[in-house]
């Protein structure tokens, strides 16, 4: 089966090589990095390792996936951002859960390993109000809704209704992924950020937050 990386880029020079070579090593991959209107390089330096480049200039963290995952071929898609906090060493064994357990999709779960160095404590109360939100609105649980790290059939994501186009993405595609397939959560260890973070805790939250009452009118 083939498979897709879409990975979303703004500005993440000093670590999207090391992303896509890790992810090289996975037989038959292709690689997609969109790019949000960079200025330090990172086109060039993913472009130079064989990734196909997208340039995105519509703003939105949604916004990048889905151009990104409308132009990809593969059967499975493997999603993760560029900036190396997600262990791209794990894509393999989830491909192979996937198709082993015949699951639709997977989540990775940021909480259960996590160390006050790579999560902090506002970001784990947020994660956990929005976890109570989806459980007392759409009625399942997950342990980490706002994970960036997928793996899933492509079939499964053709399926799904409204996906936003900003941060609320992540919990938009899981909240699909259960309505239409089975989603299972797998334990990661998140690694520590180098570069500048793109999430505005407080503002983000909020909008994701009050998107979940919206969706839950839409379904």
């Amino acid at each position: 089966m083939k498979i897709s990386a879409v990975i979303p880029t703004i500005n993440e020079a000093e670590t999207i090589g090391a992303v896509i070579n890790g992810l090289k090593s996975i037989e038959n991959i292709e690689i997609i990095v969109v790019d949000s209107n960079s200025n330090d390089g990172t086109p060039d330096i993913a472009r130079s390792l064989g990734a196909t480049v997208i340039n995105e200039p519509r703003k939105g963290y949604g916004r990048a996936y889905k151009t990104g995952i409308e132009r990809a071929s593969g059967d499975i898609i493997v999603c993760l951002d560029g900036d190396n906090t997600y262990p791209y060493k794990m894509v393999r064994p989830l491909i192979d859960i996937l198709l082993i357990d015949n699951v639709d999709f997977i989540s990775c779960d940021r909480m259960t390993l996590r160390s006050k160095s790579n999560y902090t404590s506002l970001h784990r109360f947020g994660n956990m109000v929005l976890n109570l939100s989806i459980k007392l609105l759409f009625n399942f649980s997950l342990k980490d809704s706002q994970s960036g790290m997928w793996v899933f059939k492509k079939d499964l994501y053709n399926k799904m209704g409204y996906l936003g186009d900003g941060m609320s993405f992540s919990e938009d595609i899981k909240i699909e992924a259960i309505r239409h397939g089975k989603l299972i959560e797998i334990p990661i260890v998140y690694g520590v950020r180098l570069s500048r973070p793109k999430l505005r805790t407080w503002e983000d939250g909020f909008k994701n937050l009050f998107h979940l009452f919206v969706k839950r009118v839409r379904v």
